[in-house]
């Protein structure tokens, strides 16, 4: 009879660690899918604004922006014709 009694414990305990297990486990699995929906959320926001950036380079870098810039902040102007000279390679 007391070898049955161990056995039953031990069984007991078995069962017990496996059942700690199971919620630990699914304790871990449900912090990283928070984790995994908080890293989406911030790569979708760093294709936004990397998609807002590469728009704002464009419009910056077009050439009528440019010279339009460049008369009205720097008062520049075209040279003359006289004063443009063309290399050819």
């Amino acid at each position: 009879m007391n070898l049955r009694l161990v056995f039953t414990l031990i069984a007991l305990a078995a069962v017990i660690c496996s059942a700690l297990g199971v919620v630990y486990t699914r304790h871990e699995s449900r912090r990283s899918a928070v984790q995994l929906g908080s890293l989406e959320d911030q790569r979708d926001s760093y294709i936004a604004e990397w998609s807002r950036l590469q728009l704002e380079q464009a419009v910056l870098s077009d050439a009528s922006q440019v010279e339009s810039k460049a008369r009205r902040q720097l008062r520049m102007k075209s040279p003359g014709d006289t004063v443009i000279l063309v290399i050819e390679p």
